[in-house]
């Protein structure tokens, strides 16, 4: 709820609020912010050299796989709500 008033109509409604934990999708937000600052990188060096090299694919596949293991339980706990 962004204001007072928000939360006093919802109550007079619901009479109950819903709290949400924000906390995942502030580490999905950092680890997005990460896999992209490495996909810079890796390009940067590809135009640069022409090549990419395994580790370097192997380091993105490891990381979007956090990225949607991290997105699928965000997904599971707001079918909670």
């Amino acid at each position: 709820m962004t204001n007072r008033c928000e939360y006093l109509r919802r109550m007079a409604f619901t009479g109950y609020v819903v709290r949400v934990d924000y906390s995942d999708i502030r580490e999905l937000s950092r680890l997005l912010r990460n896999a992209a600052s490495n996909l810079n990188q890796i390009s940067r060096r590809v135009n640069e050299t022409g090549s990419i090299f395994a580790d370097d694919i192997r380091d993105l596949q490891g990381k979007y796989d956090i990225l949607r293991q991290t997105a699928e339980g965000i997904k599971e706990k707001l079918a909670k709500i």
